[in-house]
């Protein structure tokens, strides 16, 4: 065998080796379609996994709530709000029975980075309202823009 076995012989012509320009335009235009047909579902469920994070939070924050409510015989005030979950009350009879905090780390933003919502009276008989307004941030809304949690007493 001569070492010269791979040259090419003379008058033949040599194929290089790759992709031309128009497999590879059909190669992106099935990616494309692929990613037409899958990415709305994929982003449909990224937005009820943020629905099913906020309301388990809501859950967790509602039991500390409750926690502090057997502690200091209450539910926070307007103004302690959820940092009363992580800081005492500043009045000194309360907060000698305060046994907190109630949370391992600071009270936590809904998954789209809002705070959650606190009101000491909330509806249907509710003792305290805690809630979230949603992917858009505003009160109201329908699918990920709706409230979520123990919504306020309609005044």
């Amino acid at each position: 065998m001569s070492i010269f076995a791979n040259a090419q012989a003379p008058g033949s012509t040599l194929r290089q080796a790759g992709f031309t320009l128009l497999e590879m335009l059909v190669v992106l235009m099935i990616i494309g379609l692929i990613a037409g047909l899958v990415g709305p579902r994929l982003f449909s469920k990224v937005d009820q996994s943020k629905i099913t994070t906020a309301e388990t939070q809501i859950k967790i924050l509602r039991s500390a709530l409750e926690n502090v409510r057997l502690d200091i015989g209450r539910y926070p005030t307007q103004e302690e709000g959820l940092n009363l979950l992580t800081k005492a009350p500043s009045d000194p009879a309360p907060a000698a029975r305060w046994r907190g905090p109630y949370l391992d780390d600071v009270v936590p933003v809904d998954p789209w980075n809002n705070p959650y919502q606190y009101a000491p009276s909330g509806s249907n008989g509710q003792p305290f309202a805690l809630f979230s307004y949603g992917a858009d941030g505003k009160r109201g809304g329908e699918g990920d823009a709706r409230d979520l949690g123990i919504l306020p007493a309609q005044n």
